[in-house]
Formats: structure tokens, C-alpha cells, sequence
């Protein structure tokens, strides 16, 4: 990756982690604080803290394909903007309501795809992975901060001190988009990873790819659930508020980080995907039904969190994998687009039915909820194909190319290791599916260069 490159992704990658810092740092201390609110019940405690994620869900598409027409740096300045006034909203409400609206204005401001969209901008085809791994590290990175921080910022500033650094950190964001990021000689669709509207009908066809929309929704609705009870059973058996709570999230995160690498090289290596895959689920599902039959000994408890966050992690690191080996070579970005919208709908979902549930039948039943739609994914996980374990590779076209696209695809499919070749003539690209082990990047680039 190039100097100029590298200063691209790590910028963008930035502006991902202070927005994301601040919408997860009150997911641990939320539930507490939405008791001093007017109007709070369990119901509007997981409405206010999962509205965020039905306005980003709706809005993330829009947003990117919005950023073809407008520009990027346009629309995430937009987006940001958007963010910060929800969260003043949000930091200066007194009563449950003003902070529905506040998180609901938060959402609004869906930047993610943007930011993604201008990575692919400022990166060429071979930098392109780094780039996107980059702010993949980042993402998970600042969601286990955030779960540290949260408590430890709430104990010092408050809830809506949260909130008011959520502004800053906007402001922030917003200084490194205009002032550091460098701005793109020009805007191009990029398959690999933006939405292309035109094939959004194809990839929602696609039963594979739904299984893993319907993965990501179920994992992040029982995170959302999950926090709306957790805290206070965490209080009544550690004798811990949340503000102290970091103590236990803080270990129980290293610990499950510490299993999900070797779980993801197994994966990915020697090819066990789906065995890990269905462990993963089956993990979450076990965490949810502990939590059921034994939240009154600590040790349970202490041993479900700890398994549902190994699981979370493995999850949040393999999704998104499979995504890219799942879907058309040429579709990826649409089909990150959609798995990206769903897992924000879950936020939501999660939010809404999990406070339905703790008002009208308790907190216990919040974990039996979470392990009925755990138990139905992990139905949904058994019964998927094998991965293909095959990763897209993107090859750029000269203008002096003599051959058709069709016989460029032909004879690409030809080479070892290629089981899957598009060529986009109006992009000047081929879009590949490939089998890492046996391909050969150079003798493709010959191939192309010598048509």
C-alpha cells in the first residue's frame, strides 16, 4: 500500500471509530440511566436505544448511492452533521422521548457505505483489501473500547456527557474528512463495494447470502436485547452499577478475543468455516439458555457473558467473510450493502421487541427470546451449503485491450484457480472469484496486459 493510500484508509478509518465509539459506549450504561428519563419504560428504553438503528438501516443505501451523484466527502460531512445534532438532541433531553428522537437523528447520519465508497476512491484494485481490512480492524477494535470506556465515561461525565462528546466527535470527524482525507480525482462505482442498484434484485434472490442477512440481523438484535437486561443483572449479582462494569466486560472481551483468533485461523486455513460457524451459533444459543435456568449464580452468569461474547466475536469476524466468498464477483458490494442494512434492522428489532418482552414478562424472558432466534439461526446455519472459500480479486483493464469482454472472461476462467470471471467494460475491470491457494495474480496480469 502506497504512502498516499495508507494516509486514505487510516483516515477513513478514523472517521468510522469515532462515530462508532460513540453509539456504542452507552450500550452498557443506557438501560441505568433511561431510569432518571420522564416517560422511560422497558419498552421505550429498548426503543431509544435501538431507534438508531432502523433510521441507519433505511438510509445506509440511499446515503452511497446519493455519494455517486454528489460526492463523498459532501455526504459524509452530511451524515456527520446529522449524527451531532442528534446527539446534542439526545445530551440535552430530560424525558425518554427527546432522547427516541435524538438516537432516531443519530441513525440518520448512515455514512457508513460513503466511507467505504471513498476507501475504494483513493485505493487501486491490488491496495483495495488492505484498505478495507484496515477499517474492518478498526470496527471491531472501537466496539470492544466502547464497551470498556462506556462505563468508565458515564461514571465520569455521565450519560449525557456521552452524548455531548458524541458531538465532539463528530466535530472531529467532520476536521478529518475536509482537512486530512484526500479528495478523490474522481468518483467510480465500485462493484467490490458499493451497492449497485440495478442488481439489488438478483442478490435478494441469492438464499445463501439471505442466510448470512438473516446471521448478522439475529446476532445484533441479541446484542441490543442483551444490554437492556445484563447491566442490572450484573448489579444484583456482583453488586457492581454500571458505571463499574467495565471490570467485567474488560476480561471477559480479552478472553473471548483470545479464543476467536485461533477460531478464525482454523476457519480460514483449514478450511472448517461452517463447523466453526454452527459452534459459534450454537455458543450464542447456550449463552442465552444459561442465562435462563442459573442468572441467580454468579458464576453462570460470569460463564454465559463470556461465551456470548465469544461467539459475538467470531461471528463479527467471520460474517462478513463469508459475504465476500458468497456472493457474485461483481455483486459484492451490493450484497455487503444489504448484509450492512440488515444488521441494522436487528439493532432495531432487538431494541424494540427485547423492552416488549422485559416490560410485559420480565428479564428472564428477554434471554429466552434471544435463544428461540438463536436456536432458529442455528437452523438456518446447519442447513447451508459449504463455503467456497474462494476470495474476489479485481484485475484493471488498459484502454488498448483488442479483445471482447466475453473472450477476456473466457480465457481468465481458463487459469488455475479461477473459478468465476465478469468483465466490466464500462469500468475497465475484471471481477474475480478465486481460490488463493492455486491462483497466480502475475499470470493473470499477463493474460490481461498480452489481450
Amino acid at each position: 500500500m502506497e504512502k498516499q493510500e495508507f494516509r486514505a484508509a487510516g483516515s477513513l478509518a478514523a472517521v468510522f471509530s469515532v462515530r462508532l465509539l460513540g453509539l456504542f459506549m452507552i450500550y452498557p450504561v443506557f438501560a441505568e440511566y433511561a431510569h432518571s428519563l420522564s416517560g422511560a419504560t422497558p419498552y421505550t428504553t429498548g426503543l431509544a436505544l435501538g431507534i438508531y438503528g432502523l433510521s441507519q438501516g433505511f438510509l445506509q443505501i440511499p446515503f452511497g448511492l446519493l455519494s455517486d451523484k454528489i460526492g463523498r466527502k459532501t455526504m459524509i460531512v452530511l451524515g456527520l452533521t446529522v449524527f451531532g445534532a442528534g446527539s446534542v438532541v439526545a445530551a440535552v433531553s430530560t424525558s425518554i422521548d427527546g432522547v427516541i428522537m435524538g438516537r432516531a437523528l443519530q441513525g440518520a447520519g448512515a455514512v457508513g457505505s460513503v466511507i467505504l465508497a471513498l476507501v475504494a476512491d483513493l485505493t487501486d484494485e491490488e491496495s483495495r483489501t488492505k484498505a478495507m481490512a484496515m477499517v474492518g480492524i478498526t470496527i471491531g477494535t472501537s466496539f470492544m473500547v466502547a464497551l470498556v470506556a462506556g462505563p468508565i465515561l458515564a461514571g465520569a461525565i455521565g450519560v449525557s456527557g456521552i452524548f455531548w462528546l458524541m458531538v465532539g466527535l463528530a466535530l472531529l470527524g467532520i476536521a478529518i474528512t475536509l482537512f486530512i482525507v484526500p479528495r478523490p480525482r474522481y468518483l467510480r462505482v465500485h462493484r467490490d463495494t458499493e451497492t449497485v442498484s440495478g442488481m439489488l434484485g438478483s442478490v435478494l434472490k441469492n438464499v445463501e447470502l439471505l442466510r448470512l442477512d438473516f446471521g448478522i440481523f439475529t446476532l445484533h438484535a441479541m446484542l441490543t436485547a442483551s444490554f437492556l437486561v445484563v447491566p442490572s443483572l450484573l448489579h444484583a449479582r456482583l453488586n457492581v452499577n454500571s458505571h463499574s462494569q467495565w471490570q467485567v466486560y474488560l476480561p471477559v472481551l480479552l478472553l473471548s478475543a483470545a479464543v476467536m483468533v485461533p477460531a478464525i485461523i482454523v476457519a480460514e486455513k483449514y478450511r472448517r468455516m461452517k463447523a466453526v460457524f454452527v459452534g459459534a451459533v450454537v455458543a450464542l444459543a447456550a449463552s442465552q439458555f444459561m442465562l435462563v435456568v442459573g442468572k441467580d449464580d454468579v458464576y453462570v452468569v460470569l460463564a454465559a457473558i463470556t461465551l456470548f461474547f465469544t461467539g459475538f466475536n467470531v461471528m463479527e469476524a467471520s460474517l462478513p467473510s463469508l459475504v465476500t466468498k458468497t456472493a457474485p464477483p461483481e455483486a459484492k458490494g451490493t450484497a455487503a450493502g444489504i448484509y450492512s442494512s440488515a444488521q441494522f434492522l436487528g439493532i432495531f428489532v432487538g431494541g424494540v421487541v427485547g423492552g416488549w418482552v422485559h416490560q410485559t414478562e420480565g428479564s428472564g424472558s428477554v434471554f429466552a427470546w434471544s435463544g428461540g432466534l438463536a436456536l432458529l439461526w442455528l437452523l438456518v446455519a446447519v442447513t447451508m451449503k459449504q463455503p467456497s472459500y474462494l476470495t474476489t480479486r479485481l484485475i484493471r483493464i488498459g484502454d488498448g485491450c483488442t479483445v471482447t469482454a466475453e473472450d477476456l472472461a473466457a480465457k481468465l476462467r481458463q487459469l488455475p484457480g479461477v473459478a468465476e470471471a465478469i468483465v466490466v467494460t464500462e469500468e475497465n475491470l475484471a471481477y474475480l472469484k478465486v481460490d488463493s491457494k492455486t491462483f497466480d495474480a502475475a499470470e493473470a496480469r499477463s493474460l490481461v496486459d498480452a489481450s
